[in-house]
């Protein structure tokens, strides 16, 4: 749900966009920090934010690294 807002951000169409591995926050709603595969070599990471049900707000990209590898470790920033 956050590839166009990534796109538009980063200026670029990414014809992968496949989620690795995540981790949550708990905060007024919830952090995702989400690793995604953009190419075959390369991965980027998103943090996300969903509000509360009651709020009925889609996912929001917060922020965003990218050059990460397979490898990286995907770390709360």
């Amino acid at each position: 749900q956050v590839k166009p807002q990534f796109e538009s951000k980063e200026n670029r169409n990414c014809a992968m966009f496949t989620a690795i591995v995540y981790k949550t926050q708990v905060v007024a709603g919830i952090n995702y920090f989400i690793k995604v595969q953009v190419s075959d070599t390369e991965y980027v990471h998103l943090k996300v934010f969903q509000s509360l049900p009651h709020e009925n707000q889609g996912p929001s990209l917060v922020s965003f690294q990218t050059g990460k590898t397979r490898d990286d470790p995907l770390t709360y920033f």
